[in-house]
């Protein structure tokens, strides 16, 4: 079997209700999409059995379709014993994907990020040969499209401020959901990332740069999905205070 070009971690708990139309999304651009390869791999994440089981069928429907259209696509579904964190969830999913894979990436089971969109940028990832990080990023720019509540953006304004401040990464965005990485650059990093939910974003940026990874920024359109497991107040304040712990912990000779 030849490998993919990209193995694609689609973290999922609970997305019983947006999973199954996101992976046909999916499934509907690979069938029209030759190159570059995907492996798309949905982990999830000690989801409800009834939220499980749509996840499981929508794989196996995709897969079916892929097979019988002779596509070099492929899809497989991880599921996890309990609830440990998206950031958890992409990690397993890496941990499992094929190994000859040329680039990680994972984008959000909500599908902000449109099938289309994400091929766009795993085209892009798949044909530089001078960056290995390529990342989505919410800018509101013409032409692109980014539909966001006011709240979000504020919210995710001041984290991005809180962010650059401790560790000066220059991103306008770390914590869009759709992210692809030079494999070469990334295995060697998996048993160093600790991040189980939101921070494996800044944690993967963070050691990246420390091996001289070579970033890409991409503007690119965005559509809230609605019903954001990230909840204000709480969520927010358990981010900023994690920033904090991970900026003490990675300043700590390994």
């Amino acid at each position: 079997m030849t490998p993919p070009t990209i193995s694609v971690v689609i973290p999922a708990y609970n997305e019983g209700a947006r999973l199954p139309a996101f992976v046909e999304q999916l499934t509907r651009s690979c069938l029209v999409t030759v190159s570059p390869m995907l492996e798309l791999i949905v982990s999830d994440d000690g989801s409800a059995p009834e939220h499980q089981e749509k996840g499981r069928a929508s794989v196996e429907a995709a897969r079916a379709r892929l097979k019988e259209a002779g596509s070099p696509h492929r899809f497989r579904f991880l599921a996890a014993g309990r609830n440990g964190g998206k950031g958890s969830a992409i990690r397993r999913g890496w941990r499992e994907s094929d190994p000859q894979a040329g680039w990680l990436a994972f984008l959000d089971a909500d599908g902000a990020v449109s099938a289309e969109e994400f091929l766009r940028l795993a085209s892009l990832a798949a044909t530089s040969r001078d960056v290995d990080v390529v990342m989505g990023s919410r800018i509101r720019m013409a032409g692109r499209h980014v539909e966001r509540s006011l709240l979000r953006h504020l919210q995710g304004r001041v984290f991005a401020t809180l962010t650059d401040l401790h560790f000066h990464l220059g991103y306008y965005d770390t914590q869009c959901g759709a992210k692809l990485f030079r494999a070469s650059m990334l295995r060697p990093l998996l048993n160093r990332l600790r991040e189980d939910r939101w921070l494996l974003d800044v944690e993967l940026l963070v050691l990246l740069r420390e091996q001289g990874a070579r970033p890409l920024e991409v503007p690119i359109d965005w559509a809230d999905a609605g019903d954001s497991k990230v909840r204000w107040g709480v969520d927010a304040a358990r981010m900023f205070w994690g920033l904090k712990k991970m900026h003490r912990r990675l300043k700590r000779p390994q």
